[in-house]
């Protein structure tokens, strides 16, 4: 089994829009989306559509907690979330003709030192029967920087791998806690943020990895977007290329590629063959509309034209 972890959970709704946005007047919506959302829970339901038993949990509270659990559930995704004081947020997209995506995130509830202990307490619980622990985005507010340090901690001393993808503080502090994740999942920007250098070529992402993997990261994989992915690691640095595609939608693309290295990472497989299989996943996932989603015959024509080098 694997078990994703959303700190910050949203219900994440996409108003579909027959006309462009006139901002001081009254707007009809032609189509609404309602998804269980964050990035972890993209990540989960990617690594069910591979074939993997997953369990999701995080934060959730309210009303709203409720209806986000019940979409889960009805994804096929085991739910185990912690219940909190507060309502979870809701993430607005609103697609129309003219201007695109234009995003509203709303900032969520605060969670309190006891909620945070409790489900530190109740986490080698949660994990007990997962192999793969996945962790990613943001938390809350109210949630210490080095929560997902402590996170990685209980994981591994729990006998489990994992994946972080984070980025600014949350990363930093969980790289400089001496126990590390097996995966790290930056882009160039975050890379900048752990390291302080910018990487301007594809050989600085090169050394910029190397230098990562060498801190004690068993696995720094680097998204170079249509251009696929850079895993460094012990057999070196591969490259995973996939097709040229026409992508319909990018959105999550990355999440797709977290769920695919867990399913790998859980069904043992090469680094070779771990970075093929995640490139085709997450080059599938970019041609449907639905963020946290791929069609398996996608998947099948994209896999044996993934280049590896």
């Amino acid at each position: 089994m694997i078990t994703t972890v959303t700190l910050n959970a949203s219900i994440d709704k996409a108003y579909y829009m027959s006309n462009a946005i006139e901002n001081g007047t009254v707007m009809r919506v032609r189509e609404v989306r309602n998804v269980a959302g964050g990035k972890g829970l993209n990540v989960a339901k990617v690594a069910h559509i591979c074939g993997e038993k997953v369990k999701v949990t995080g934060f959730i509270g309210g009303f709203n907690g409720q209806w986000l659990e019940a979409m889960a559930a009805n994804a096929g995704l085991i739910t185990d979330f912690e219940h909190v004081a507060g309502e979870t947020r809701s993430c607005i997209n609103i697609l129309d003709p003219k201007f695109g995506s234009t995003e509203y995130l709303e900032p969520g509830f605060e969670i309190s030192p006891e909620d945070i202990s409790k489900f530190l307490a109740r986490f080698p619980e949660i994990i007990e029967t997962s192999s793969v622990v996945t962790m990613s985005g943001s938390a809350p507010v109210g949630v210490r920087k080095n929560i997902y340090g402590e996170l990685v901690r209980i994981t591994r001393e729990s006998g489990k791998h994992v994946i972080l993808d984070t980025s600014g503080e949350y990363l930093k502090r969980a790289l400089e806690s001496d126990t590390k994740p097996n995966m790290i999942k930056p882009n160039k920007d975050e890379i900048e943020q752990i390291t302080g250098i910018k990487p301007k070529t594809l050989d600085d992402v090169k050394d910029s990895a190397i230098a990562l993997h060498k801190t004690g990261v068993e696995f720094v994989v680097v998204s170079l977007g249509s251009e696929g992915a850079l895993l460094a690691c012990d057999d070196g640095v591969l490259i995973g290329k996939p097709p040229k595609l026409e992508a319909v939608n990018t959105v999550g693309c990355g999440d797709a590629m977290t769920g695919a290295f867990a399913v790998a990472m859980s069904r043992n497989f090469k680094p070779d063959e771990a970075l093929r299989y995640a490139v085709a996943v997450s080059a599938a996932s970019a041609l449907s509309p639905d963020t946290g989603d791929f069609a398996p015959k996608d998947f099948d024509e994209i896999f044996p034209n993934v280049r590896i080098f």
